[in-house]
């Protein structure tokens, strides 16, 4: 349960980021041409409406580079902070998962299919996976639910997403073995 996202996700993050990375430097370059030209302008013709105009055009990309520039750089520490907290919280859910399946006695088999099952993966994908037959499954589904006290995968996943919504996450906020989400604390 370890909430990682899949590596595709951050080579794609990092080619969007050296484009970025690249736009900016090749807008640096074209800014340092235009002011450069200005110069050259400047020095063989002096001022006129041209090269006024071509300097408000340098300066306006020269201050987009730098605007670009500070923007990508408060993106990426934005999206850092994000990717820890969400490995915060990944990791919280697993605690959170690992206290109810220890509360609820599930064996080691039990909680391997509990997890498989809360991920979204139906009994024949399951079975598959953990190589067992789908009647294996099943049973060990049954027990899972009733340990649980619920009826189903439905009310299964909803304990967790209950305690996400409701509070604080961690060990101390499931309920006993036997008491139902909705029931008060004893």
């Amino acid at each position: 349960m370890t909430g990682q996202s899949p590596p595709v996700a951050g080579k794609r993050q990092g080619g969007r980021v050296t484009a970025l990375a690249a736009v900016v430097v090749l807008q640096a370059l074209c800014a340092v041409f235009f002011v450069a030209d200005v110069v050259g302008d400047i020095d063989r013709s002096g001022m006129d409406i041209h090269t006024v105009f071509e300097a408000a055009v340098s300066v306006a990309l020269a201050l987009g580079v730098i605007f670009g520039g500070l923007e990508m750089r408060r993106t990426l520490e934005k999206t850092r902070r994000a990717e820890a907290a969400l490995s915060v919280a990944s990791g919280a859910f697993s605690e959170l998962v690992a206290a109810y399946f220890e509360r609820w006695g599930l064996t080691p088999a039990e909680s391997e299919v509990a997890l498989l099952a809360i991920k979204g993966f139906d009994t024949g994908e399951i079975a598959e996976i953990r190589g067992a037959a789908g009647g294996t499954v099943r049973a060990q589904l049954a027990r899972i639910y009733a340990k649980a006290d619920v009826a189903n995968r439905t009310q299964l996943l909803s304990i967790f997403i209950e305690d996400l919504l409701a509070g604080p996450v961690g060990g101390d906020s499931a309920p006993a073995p036997g008491q139902r989400r909705s029931d008060p604390p004893n």
